[in-house]
This record gives C-alpha cells, structure tokens and sequence, in this order.
C-alpha cells in the first residue's frame, strides 16, 4: 500500500514537471540562418576560417551551400564528350567499311572494283550525315542545362552579370569567384585585402541591419544586404515561420566583439571572414496570441562572411557557427 502510494506520487511529480516544460518557451536558434552554417566563401566554402580570439575554435563546416567542391569547368566537358562520340564511333564504322573494301566486301558486299568503291563512298557519306546529326543531337541535349543556368548556382551580386565558370563551384561573386573561363581549368588566383576601419564598421551595421529585416520579415531589405544565395536561405526559414504560424522577433542586437579571420580576393571579388560575439534578444512568437514560444540564446558566437565589388558595399555571403 505504501509503495502503491510512492509510485502515484513519483508520478504525479514527473506529470508536473512534464507540463512545465511543456509550458515554458523552449530555447532554440531562430535568427537568420537558423543557427546553422550556409552561404559561400568563394574557393574557400569548404575551408575552415583561421581561428581568432573571438572565436578560437573550429568553424563549423557548410550545411548548405551553392558551392559545389571538385566541379570541373562545364563548359570543358561538353566539348570533350562531343569529341569522344564523334571520334571513337565514327573511326570505328570507317575503319570497318574500308578493311571490308580492301578485302573485296565493302559495307554491301558482292560489288568489286571501281562501282565496290564508288558504294563505299556513298555509305560512308551516309554514314558521315548520321554521325553529324547524331553529334548535334547529343550536344544539344547536353548543352541545354548550362544555357539555363543549372551547372551554375548564380548567387553572386548582380544577376545580370555574364558567368565566368571555372573549376571548384559556381561562378559569380558567391559561387566562388573563379578567374578560370572557357579555355581550360585553373586553379584560383587569390590575393590579400587590406581591411580598414570603415570596413568594420560596415561588417557591425549589417550585422544589426540584417537581424532588424530578418525580424520585420522584411525579404526585400534582406536582398540588398546579403547575396541572394543568403538571401534565399532567409526567405526559405521566413515562410516556414509563417507556415508554423509564428514570427521570429530579434532586438537589442549589440556587437561585443569581432576581429578578422581572413581577407582575400578573387578576380573582382572580395572577401572577409569576421569572428563576431554579440548579444542580442530573439524570442519566436504566436501570430495570433503573441505568446513566445521559444527562446534564443542571448549571445551568439558566429562566422560572417562579407563580399563586395569595386564600388559596392560590403553585403552578407554566409554563416558559420563555431564548434
């Protein structure tokens, strides 16, 4: 009897605290990019950022990213398969139609001499027709994609710029800035950026400008501030909140810390990896009762990567939280 009444008693105990923690607002990761690691650093995506005071420990690697390691130039690949398909296959058949004329036979068979050559000929021009149709065919078929865009992952400042692919990922100031162009592979010419201190300054106004239009949902704001690559990714964690029926609300963003992990540039591109510490106040709500739901953390250690052009401001290229 005594036992039955401590186990009822274990039990309602366990019930209590289980509807608290039901109750209570839960902590979570609701700022932009969802307290994940997703953007582009250019040829450095896959890289670890040099470690700072800020952020002493290693990046965590890329969740999601429009970079693709290892991608050979596309624009290389189409040419060469063409060339295989209509150099293997047709030496092939013509080989085989004049070892059959040199032993009488020809592609027909039974005809011999001048009118046995005249029918290879015939054949063979046949053959040259089909090859060619065959070879267009094929190259149209794989030359479809890069004309709409697939092979490249456009995520870099001005979408109406012309892409410049090259080995290692996407073309465009956040698919890699490759130098590399249609006439062969080459590894990625990098050089050192000076940052100064209107720079920083910059790199601490996105940061408070960037969390304000994520918390407005503000999607056209987010695209003048970060590279369309990001801001997809925010727009994509945006709808889902609005699916779910809540909205992420961030405020009292203030930088504590930051210093430079690296700087270089690529081509026309460059780039600045800055290991920032601020603290901040990020609560998801209900749309319809305003109550909280769950609770950010307040302060947050991350990695942004920043990106401009000559004569354009500095805008968000990616995330990385720290292990």
């Amino acid at each position: 009897m005594l036992t039955s009444l401590k186990r009822r008693k274990r039990t309602a105990t366990f019930l209590a605290l289980a509807a608290a923690l039901t109750v209570a607002a839960p902590i979570a990761e609701a700022r932009p990019g969802g307290g994940g690691s997703v953007g582009s650093r250019g040829s450095r995506t896959f890289n670890a950022p040099s470690a700072t005071p800020t952020a002493p420990g290693t990046a965590a690697p890329m969740q999601r990213t429009q970079q693709q390691p290892g991608m050979t130039n596309p624009g290389m690949q189409a040419p060469q398969q063409g060339r295989r398909f209509g150099g293997g296959f047709f030496a092939g058949l013509l080989g085989a139609g004049l070892i059959g004329a040199l032993l009488g036979a020809g592609f027909s068979g039974g005809l011999g001499g001048f009118a046995s050559f005249l029918g290879l000929l015939l054949q063979v021009g046949l053959v040259v027709l089909l090859v060619s149709f065959a070879v267009r065919w094929f190259r149209r078929r794989s030359g479809q994609p890069a004309g709409a865009g697939a092979p490249y992952a456009r995520s870099g400042l001005d979408q109406d710029q012309s892409p410049n692919p090259a080995p290692g990922g996407p073309s465009g100031m956040m698919g890699g800035g490759m130098m590399g162009g249609m006439g062969g592979a080459r590894p990625v010419q990098q050089r050192p950026v000076q940052i100064g201190p209107n720079d920083y300054q910059s790199f601490e106004r996105l940061l408070g400008e960037i969390q304000d239009a994520y918390s407005h949902e503000d999607k056209v704001g987010l695209r003048n501030l970060a590279t369309p690559e990001m801001a997809g990714y925010f727009e994509e964690e945006l709808n889902a909140n609005a699916a779910r029926g809540v909205v992420n609300r961030i405020s009292e963003v203030k930088l504590q810390q930051g210093d430079l992990a690296e700087a270089w540039g690529e081509g026309a591109d460059e780039y600045a990896t800055v290991a920032m510490r601020y603290t901040l106040k990020d609560v998801t709500i209900d749309r319809r009762s305003d109550r909280v739901v769950e609770t950010g953390a307040p302060q947050a250690v991350e990695l942004w990567t920043f990106v401009r052009r000559p004569g354009r401001p500095w805008i968000l290229s990616a995330i990385q939280q720290t292990a």
